[in-house]
């Protein structure tokens, strides 16, 4: 009688995952993608606030040299220089005031001409009935296909022949004659009101005028604010336009005068990134502010033939 010996059996090396070959759960993969996503854009949003921050520790200084010293110094080693900003407003060489003061004129005359001169135009382009109508919208859009520097020495001269140099008349009236894309823009919008609330309106005795004022002009908020916001950054940040019709030193905007006390001999540099800082404040505040509104009125314009 024989007596068999049995061996215990071995562990299969496939049996249980190694650590290697486990999976990340969908969370863990989803944590590892926010972390990444989020770190990347906290980078590039240090990239883009670089100079800001030098903007602000140079306003900070009290002294230019202090600026240049090298190795850069990024904080003022002694203390923050305030006085700056306020030296920049009172300056009696520079009247900063005065220059925000011209600027703010600009963009409140041309905020108001914008807005009722495009919105016009727009409504007669999307709410009524004529000839031609379509091939006109045509030809106002192709305009937006032609360069700017084409049209800028006959313009010139024609301000300059009838006397507006030296005034704001060209950076104002033109406003009057409406922007391609403010028209094409507002139009597109008030296409997607009904046109049941003006035939109602007309039932009631109401005229074009006051449909256009009391029904059509209330509900193109959101497309308006996309205007006047638009309008302002492009007035406020303008330095070409008053660069090139502006002879006297009291007309400058802020961007002209920028330029010029950077064009100095022994330029003041804190001042100058001073007057930099106070010059994005309005911008930023406009931003802001009608912030909900710009982006609602961009993304709800339809695209409606």
């Amino acid at each position: 009688m024989t007596t068999s010996t049995s061996t215990p059996p071995t562990p299969s090396l496939t049996s249980t995952p190694s650590a290697s070959t486990r999976r990340i759960s969908p969370r863990a993969g989803r944590f590892v993608h926010a972390v990444v996503v989020y770190g990347l854009l906290l980078v590039l949003t240090g990239f883009i606030l670089l100079p800001i921050g030098w903007m602000i520790t140079a306003a900070l200084k009290p002294d230019t040299a202090i600026i240049f010293t090298f190795p850069p110094e990024f904080f003022p080693t002694t203390s923050f220089h305030w006085q700056t900003f306020v030296d920049t407003l009172l300056d009696e060489d520079e009247p900063y005031l005065r220059y925000v003061a011209n600027t703010t004129f600009l963009v409140v005359v041309n905020m108001a001409f914008a807005v009722i001169a495009n919105s016009l135009i727009a409504y007669a382009f999307a709410r009524l009935r004529f000839r031609w109508r379509d091939r006109l919208f045509g030809i106002v859009i192709a305009t937006m296909l032609l360069p700017a520097p084409i049209l800028l020495i006959p313009q010139f001269l024609l301000f300059f022949q009838i006397g507006w140099y030296n005034t704001y008349l060209p950076l104002t009236i033109p406003t009057l004659a409406g922007n391609a894309f403010f028209i094409f823009l507002l139009r597109q919008y008030m296409r997607t009101i009904p046109i049941e609330l003006d035939e109602a309106a007309r039932i009631d005795g109401a005229s074009h005028w006051t449909i256009y004022r009391r029904i059509i002009l209330p509900l193109s908020a959101p497309a308006l604010t996309v205007v006047a916001v638009f309008t302002f950054l492009g007035v406020w940040n303008d330095f070409f336009g008053p660069l090139l019709y502006l002879a006297d030193g009291d007309l400058y905007t802020v961007p002209v005068a920028l330029a010029t006390q950077v064009s100095r001999v022994g330029t003041e540099w804190n001042k100058v990134m001073a007057a930099n800082l106070i010059a994005i404040i309005p911008p930023l505040v406009i931003y802001f502010v009608a912030q909900k509104q710009l982006i609602g009125g961009i993304a709800s314009v339809g695209l409606k033939g």
